[in-house]
């Protein structure tokens, strides 16, 4: 089955990894992102897969643009099949000198920004839609040197539980993905691994759906 696959948050990591294997599928990806140098690679990957890519430069604290953005791509390809979430704020800052002006411009990437991306990509959502969205282990157990990063994490986690809720009598299905690990280039927890896993969470059955899902590698 080919999916138009939209990416808020497209990065080199495991977003890119998404990418690359959502297009392998077929379909379409759009991506969007804050680097124009990542998007062009990303792009060109998705393209070499046999895939239609589309990549807009956006940055996802800008309410308008970001909406501007999902409207333009979901009018582009028709309808949105996944939209996945995936961007975050890395500040290494602890709580004795986090101010609440840094905290909240996290938060407004890591949690804030899905709300945006929802609600511009829903008139282009039907039955069967998926909105997914990388998780951490950050959300219940973060670490204090980066304290921003656990508050984003618990956020958007416990939003996906709202999303699902109130979209799945429409046949529309929300999951986060909790990566259980660090990130590295081999093994388990390498970008390649952690996004079958969230191409995964979408195919799991309806009836027994899950709202999180842990990735322990």
């Amino acid at each position: 089955m080919t999916r138009n696959v939209l990416i808020a948050g497209a990065g080199p990591g495991v977003s890119g990894s998404l990418a690359r294997l959502y297009a392998a599928e077929g379909g379409s990806v759009g991506l969007l992102g804050a680097d124009e140098d990542v998007l062009a690679a990303l792009r060109a990957d998705v393209e070499a897969a046999g895939a239609t890519a589309g990549s807009t430069l956006v940055d996802l604290t800008d309410d308008t643009a970001t909406r501007a953005a999902v409207t333009r791509m979901g009018e582009h390809v028709g309808h949105l099949d996944v939209v996945h979430f995936n961007p975050s704020a890395y500040r290494e800052k602890d709580p004795l000198s986090l101010t609440v002006d840094e905290l909240l411009e996290d938060v407004r990437l890591g949690v804030g920004a899905l709300l945006p991306v929802l609600q511009a990509a829903r008139p282009f959502m039907g039955p069967g839609g998926r909105v997914t969205v990388t998780g951490s282990m950050a959300a219940d157990t973060p670490w204090f040197g980066a304290a921003s990063l656990g508050v984003q994490k618990a956020g958007v986690q416990n939003l996906v539980h709202s999303i699902d809720a109130v979209l799945k009598d429409d046949g529309i299905r929300a999951v986060s993905v909790t990566v259980r690990g660090l990130l590295k280039d081999e093994g388990p927890f390498a970008p390649d691994n952690v996004a079958r896993a969230l191409r995964a969470a979408i195919d799991q059955d309806e009836d027994d759906w899950r709202t999180e899902i842990p990735y322990a590698g």
